[in-house]
């Protein structure tokens, strides 16, 4: 973009924040209020002043208000069990804190809700209007606001290959696959083959919330938990009130991007239908470093359709009766005019949420996938002005799973019980290529079969609150079927791996300790694992110049950790800080391991490595939370090494690739009902280095974006969004060649509303 384009796009956003009132003027100011996990309080009590006196409204039960004025000189709101808080004037999202430790009902992470006592856990919550705040493209943007998120490389989903999408928390790292188990009502959105995750899967509009849940949860989800948890909640028809919806918007930016979306939905008394899509094209930028660049060296661009569906039956706030259906078709060029990459994926979900009746209630999950993925590969000439094919991919997955819950409460206790199944099966076709004419196909079929059981025993009494957990699981490898042919001169070999079985246990414990109202120290300790996926074990893949080989002998690896951790809030609501220091090994972890490399690419294997280790703090601190103006502050120390290594020794004391000592991020939100909303974001990722022998380094990285809403009438608004202000490109890999991030970006749209979507 030229320097004019760029200071029009800057101009409009400080036009928005200076603006004086010129704008369509609002007669009625709409909101949410929520408590301090995002969960929504039903039944508040509202008391504004008004210029014609005192009005008062009550909340919904999805937590949703109407002022009937915009110009509230006071703002009173009570809940029973929160403190009241009064505001000098309103605002679209409120949060109540509890009024005490011995009352409060906290809706946790874990696989149970309403249950008694604080969670010993570390856990941060986004609601869906800091997810649509944010200045954000795809889910992954907006959770860099919590300071230790970090997808495997420096860069964002929408334009990174999906195989490097896997998402790393506390400084494990990840390579490619996710060492943190990301879920959507209660199923994995994990790719059931690969590991990563496709974050433009799900429309952004239909997002409520994200829960990041730090540490591991092994405990009560087995696999892929040893960082955390990340549990995305969807947007729902509602069944409270009867009526229709209708949400549109449209955007255009820089790099010959195009967004469009449109969400539908229906509430009946008891039915209620959803239907979403979203649209995104963009022409994308080119990620090799200018000074390395050569021909071959084009924009990486992307193309995707995401849709979702849900029709549901709902006769009780806690009665749930639903099937969901998701689609996502994608294809990417990954830089080079050979280099592409395509995505169709099935995804489709039911559940029975049972009515609680006081003491019990359950939850019932079906879920699968099918997924289709194809990928080329290609060699590039040191001066990279031209490139040859080596090699296509096609790989199949089919996916089954189903998951069960039930909690049973007491006055001060209460036990949770389940078991999940999970069933995996893949057909991964690749053909070597030699002068663009395939020489051969090497095709290997497979199966992941994961069984578990757990059990949760959580109780509170005065000041103090725990938990205790235990969780086996069963996960098999199983049905490989290695068949190789060579088309000249033919011949064929076939051969196969014997099954593998791996049983493993998960315990973990927490005790927490609350000091009045308002300060509480929480400690805990676990164990967790993550089997590596059918894509470490027979996949060869390749980013850049980078070539990754497969290894079928890996086994599993296994996490130890405790961690401490203390929140504080001031009596008035105005600041919360969240403190932890945590400590976790990673026995066996799956890394890269280089084998040999040139002055223009390089060659690793996937090999077990003997152990690693984070240790380090994460701190989250908000200011003025439910004002006018208000800030979140985030940062996370990890000291991510090496540890134990017999095979390679000189690898001891180096650190975990892709894992800086410091991150770091912030945000400003700022809101007046008749200008508008305003957010200032930024973020810091310090050096880290690309490669297990830590040779090749990646400088630290700044980053600052923006984006502004504005009303201009109850039905339409203005958006604008701007990225990497200062266009200062992160160094995202070496591979050897140097690769950067997103450069300035920046976008406009309108969004149209017709009736209400549940919030």
């Amino acid at each position: 973009m030229d320097r004019g384009a760029k200071v029009v796009c800057i101009t409009l956003l400080s036009a928005l924040l200076v603006h004086t009132g010129k704008a369509f003027a609002q007669t009625t100011i709409s909101g949410r209020i929520a408590d301090e996990t995002g969960r929504a309080i039903a039944g508040a009590t509202l008391t504004a002043l008004c210029p014609s006196g005192p009005v008062a409204v009550t909340a919904t039960p999805e937590g949703a208000f109407t002022l009937p004025c915009a110009d509230v000189r006071q703002l009173k709101v009570s809940a029973p069990g929160f403190l009241p808080v009064t505001l000098d004037t309103a605002t679209t999202r409120i949060v109540l804190h509890p009024a005490g430790a011995s009352e409060q009902i906290t809706v946790t992470s874990d696989r149970a809700s309403d249950v008694p006592g604080d969670t010993a856990k570390t856990v941060y919550t986004l609601t869906s209007e800091q997810l649509r705040d944010y200045p954000s493209l795809t889910l992954d943007e907006g959770l860099r606001q919590h300071a230790g998120f970090q997808l495997f490389r420096r860069s964002s989903s929408r334009a990174a290959n999906p195989t490097s999408d896997g998402v790393s928390l506390r400084g494990l790292g990840s390579t490619a696959v996710s060492r943190t188990l990301v879920l959507e009502d209660g199923a994995p959105l994990l790719d059931p083959f690969g590991g990563w995750v496709h974050w433009n899967e799900n429309p952004q509009q239909t997002i409520r919330s994200a829960t990041i849940v730090t540490g591991g949860g092994s405990d009560l989800y087995g696999s892929s938990a040893l960082g955390g948890v990340i549990d995305v909640v969807p947007e729902s028809p509602s069944s409270n009130s009867a009526g229709n919806s209708f949400e549109a918007m449209g955007a255009g930016g820089s790099q010959y991007t195009s967004n469009l979306q449109a969400t539908g939905s229906h509430a009946g008394s008891h039915i209620g239908g959803l239907l979403a899509g979203e649209s995104l094209r963009t022409g994308g930028y080119r990620s090799v470093a200018p000074e390395q660049a050569g021909l071959i060296d084009i924009n990486s661009t992307v193309l995707s359709q995401s849709f979702r569906s849900e029709i549901g039956r709902r006769d009780l706030p806690t009665k749930r009766l639903f099937l969901t259906g998701n689609l996502l078709n994608e294809s990417r060029n990954n830089g080079t005019p050979l280099q592409t990459n395509a995505t169709r994926l099935w995804r489709y979900l039911g559940g029975y949420d049972a009515p609680d009746n006081g003491v019990a209630t359950g939850r019932v999950r079906v879920f699968g996938s099918q997924e289709g993925y194809r990928q080329s590969f290609t060699s590039t000439a040191a001066n990279r002005n031209s490139e040859a094919l080596t090699r296509l991919q096609r790989v199949h997955t089919q996916e089954i799973g189903f998951t069960t819950d039930t909690t049973v409460r007491l006055r001060h206790v209460a036990a949770v019980f389940g078991a999940d199944l999970r069933d995996i099966r893949a057909d991964d076709a690749e053909n070597p290529v030699s002068k663009n004419v395939a020489t051969g196909l090497q095709d290997t079929t497979a199966r992941q079969r994961f069984f578990g059981g757990f059990g949760e025993l959580l109780g509170e009494r005065g000041p103090w609150s725990g938990a205790i957990s235990l969780r086996a699981d069963r996960a098999t490898n199983l049905d490989i079927v290695q068949s190789t042919y060579t088309y000249a001169p033919a011949s064929a070999t076939i051969g196969g791996q014997p099954n593998r079985t791996e049983i493993v246990l998960s315990p973990r414990a927490g005790l927490v300790r609350n000091f009045g109202q308002l300060v509480s120290i929480h400690a805990s300790g676990f164990r967790a694992f993550r089997t590596p996926s059918m894509n470490e074990l027979y996949r060869t893949g390749q980013v850049g110049q980078a070539t990754t080989l497969a290894n079928a002998a890996l086994s599993s690896e296994r996490g130890t950790g405790w961690e401490i951790g203390t929140k504080l809030a001031r009596p008035s609501g105005l600041a919360r800080l969240q403190l932890t220091y945590f400590w976790t090994i990673i026995n066996h972890p799956v890394s890269a391991v280089l084998l040999s490399q040139t002055a223009t690419s390089s060659i690793s294997e996937r090999e077990n490595l003997g152990q690693i280790r984070s240790r380090g703090v994460e701190a989250a601190l908000d200011l003025l939370p439910a004002r006018p103006v208000s800030f979140t502050i985030g940062y996370q120390y990890a000291d991510a090494t090496v540890t134990k290594f017999s095979a390679q020794p000189s690898l001891v004391g180096n650190w975990i690739p892709q894992v800086p000592r410091h991150s770091a991020s912030a945000a400003m939100h700022a809101s007046r009902p008749r200008l508008g909303e305003l957010t200032v974001a930024a973020h810091f990722s310090g050096t880290a280095y690309d490669d297990s022998s830590n040779f090749y380094s990646l400088k630290s990285s700044f980053q600052l974006d923006a984006s502004a809403h504005h009303t201009l009438t109850h039905r339409l608004d203005l958006e604008l969004m701007a990225q990497n202000l200062t266009d200062r490109r992160a160094q995202v890999g070496r591979t050897p060649t140097l690769t950067l991030g997103t450069p300035f970006y920046a976008q406009a749209g309108l969004r149209i509303r017709l009736g209400h979507l549940s919030r």
